[in-house]
């Protein structure tokens, strides 16, 4: 299954030092517009969302911001840290000293990154369900459904500079062709040393508010000439205020808020526990060939420092499961549910079952798990 890639809108209200998500996460097909439009009376032209979308790229997994119309673009450090790493020598260690471009001649291209941006998008979801739905079984259904999503993908793409690909939404239950802008000239413009960057290390990761300088900036080229980017987002000195309305676009990790009971209950007791063992174990191997020379130990820090944040956002949500409170706060939004789809008998029948087929297919998951 491919990653989770889609854009997002999220929208929060800021209030003295709390950031609240009032409307939650949101892809650009399906913004809340009339929630908007009740609660803050903002209604945005789809000129205004369009900006948004063609000035947010993706940047590896991250998210980024095209600030000027010369290609541009403003993201965090540890998501332009693979591209500081594949820069860095053993003589001339960026993550260590920082970098800094005077001049665009200055700027360092970097080996193997690249850059997106989200032009268009297709709902495919009928033609991706159809496909499977003539397999024989599970595997068969599996296959024809891995072979529809690569022949949607082969008919898309024009040529070299655009990447099509069909992301998959809600674990399945929706199929989005997404057709994007692809630049492969990414050079590295800007970035603070890691010790600023990173500052407090992985104690403060995960907490708030942290205190570090996790930027850095990037600009994108066409044709060995700094790319035109005609969206972009514009600087404002004053910043936000108090309750001010505010959306923010990018490309989030996925969430585990829409899970049913049974798959929680999966992952605090066998998915959590064993996906911990796994990075521990790897991190553990890190560790050994970290030590055997100050340039292994350069090689093998990008991998600590991903696996120890891996890590922390698991123990994180694992405690969350864990603390009978939560659990029982799960177990009450999913009965309400369950009991307004009660009262819709033609919902019912025809989504009620999901419930049952979700339990079922975990009771089998246990017993695979061993295996690993």
């Amino acid at each position: 299954m491919k990653h989770f890639l889609a854009a997002i809108v999220s929208i929060a209200l800021l209030s003295g030092t709390l950031v609240r998500a009032d409307e939650g996460m949101w892809t650009f097909d399906n913004p809340p517009l009339k929630q908007w439009k009740e609660r803050y009376n903002f209604e945005p032209s789809k000129a205004w969302l369009d900006n948004v979308r063609l000035a947010s790229p993706k940047i590896g997994g991250g998210s980024g911001a095209f600030v000027s119309p010369n290609g541009l673009l403003a993201t965090n450090h540890h998501v332009a840290a693979s591209v500081i790493t594949k820069l860095s020598t053993k003589e001339r260690d960026l993550m260590k000293t920082g970098f800094y471009a005077k001049t665009r001649d200055e700027e360092l291209k970097a080996p193997d990154a690249d850059v997106t941006v989200l032009l268009a998008y297709e709902d495919v979801t009928t033609r991706i369900h159809n496909a499977a739905k003539t397999g024989a079984d599970d595997a068969d259904m599996a296959a024809k459904r891995k072979a529809e999503i690569a022949a949607v993908e082969k008919a898309c793409s024009p040529g070299p500079a655009v990447k099509c690909e069909v992301v998959s939404l809600y674990s399945g239950g929706e199929y989005w062709l997404y057709k994007s802008k692809l630049y492969t000239d990414v050079r590295l413009v800007m970035a603070p040393e890691e010790q600023a960057a990173f500052f407090g290390g992985d104690y403060d990761n995960f907490t708030f508010p942290r205190f570090d300088l996790d930027f850095a900036f990037l600009r994108v080229y066409e044709n060995g000439q700094p790319a035109k980017t005609p969206h972009y987002l514009k600087w404002s000195e004053t910043g936000a205020v108090d309750e001010e309305f505010v959306v923010v676009s990018g490309y989030p990790g996925s969430t585990a808020r829409l899970l049913t009971l049974s798959q929680l209950s999966y992952q605090r007791d066998i998915g959590n526990p064993l996906q911990k063992k796994v990075w521990e174990t790897l991190r553990a191997s890190l560790e050994v060939y970290s030590k055997l020379g100050e340039e292994q130990f350069r090689q093998a820090s990008p991998g600590l420092r991903s696996y120890a944040n891996s890590l922390k956002r698991l123990g994180g949500q694992q405690d969350g499961l864990v603390n009978p409170r939560q659990f029982a706060r799960k177990e009450a939004e999913e009965k309400d549910i369950r009991d307004k789809l009660a009262q819709r008998p033609e919902l019912e029948k025809q989504y009620a079952p999901a419930w049952t087929n979700i339990a079922k297919a975990y009771e089998a998951m246990p017993a695979m798990s061993k295996r690993l």
